[in-house]
C-alpha cells in the first residue's frame, strides 16, 4: 500500500516507511520532527524541472509527463519501491502545498502501475 502525505502533517504509526521524494530538505522541518525513515532524492524531479514547473496548476499535465520520464531513468529502484510497497505500507513525503498537483502523486501512480 503506498499513501501520499504532506512532510509537515504528524506523522501515523499506520505510515510504514516514510519516504520523502523532494530534492530539497523541507523548510523549517528537523529531521527527528519528519520522521523520515529514508530521503529519495534520486526519486524527486530534476533542479530543471522542478524550478520550471514551480507548483503552478496549468503546468501540471506537462509537468507530470516529464518527471514520468525522469523517474523511468531509475526503473530497477521502481520497480523494487513497488515490491516493498506490496509487503508493507510506504508513505510517499512531499513539502509542497498542493498534494494534487505534486510530485508525490505522479510518483504514486506510477508505482501502483508498476504493482500492477
Amino acid at each position: 500500500m503506498i499513501r501520499v502525505r504532506r512532510v509537515y502533517e504528524t506523522p501515523l504509526a499506520e505510515d510504514g516507511e516514510r519516504l520523502l521524494i523532494d530534492r530539497l530538505w523541507p523548510r523549517g522541518l528537523t529531521k527527528a520532527n519528519a520522521r523520515i525513515d529514508r530521503w529519495a532524492r534520486e526519486l524527486a524531479p530534476g533542479d530543471e524541472l522542478r524550478t520550471w514547473f514551480g507548483h503552478d496548476p496549468e503546468r501540471f499535465p506537462r509537468f507530470r509527463e516529464r518527471y514520468r520520464g525522469e523517474l523511468l531513468q531509475h526503473r530497477e529502484a521502481l520497480i523494487e519501491l513497488a515490491r516493498e510497497s506490496s509487503r508493507r505500507p510506504v508513505t510517499l513525503v512531499f513539502a509542497a502545498k498542493d498534494e494534487h498537483h505534486s510530485n508525490a502523486t505522479v510518483l504514486k501512480e506510477l508505482l501502483d502501475e508498476l504493482g500492477d
